[in-house]
């Protein structure tokens, strides 16, 4: 089972520093260097503060693009991780060794496989 772990923050702490805190920063390359030791890292990225982002927003049929940041926002996905695990206990354990701040937070979402689908939908060839 896959699942993405995604690690929301405020947008003023994002906006605020170019790039993170080394007290963050450093926590987190272990955290990530446990999870690849034990074969269950598949990715893992920091992103972008949304000063530097875009949104493609769908409105009256019309796509509109805004340039961020995105002060409207209260949060902010500032990084994530993808593992691949048994459960989603499993997923949970590596989610609370996550190094974060006092007033952290971290989500965790299953991806869906093909088998999550209906017959109907499942994809049947390699090629979408």
């Amino acid at each position: 089972m896959r699942f993405m772990m995604l690690l929301p923050a405020p947008v003023q702490a994002l906006e605020k520093f170019a790039v993170p805190n080394p007290e963050i920063v450093i926590p987190m390359r272990k955290f990530n260097a446990d999870m690849a030791k034990a074969g269950v890292l598949l990715g893992a990225e920091g992103l972008h503060p949304s000063s530097k982002g875009t949104r493609i927003r769908v409105s009256g049929g019309k796509r509109i693009v805004t340039d961020g940041p995105f002060t409207e926002a209260k949060e902010v996905i500032a990084g994530f991780w993808i593992i691949q695990v048994k459960s989603k206990e499993e997923a949970i354990e590596w989610a609370k060794r996550c190094p974060l701040p006092e007033n952290g937070l971290i989500e965790i979402r299953q991806v869906f496989e093909n088998c999550d689908f209906p017959p109907e939908l499942q994809k049947k060839t390699a090629n979408p």
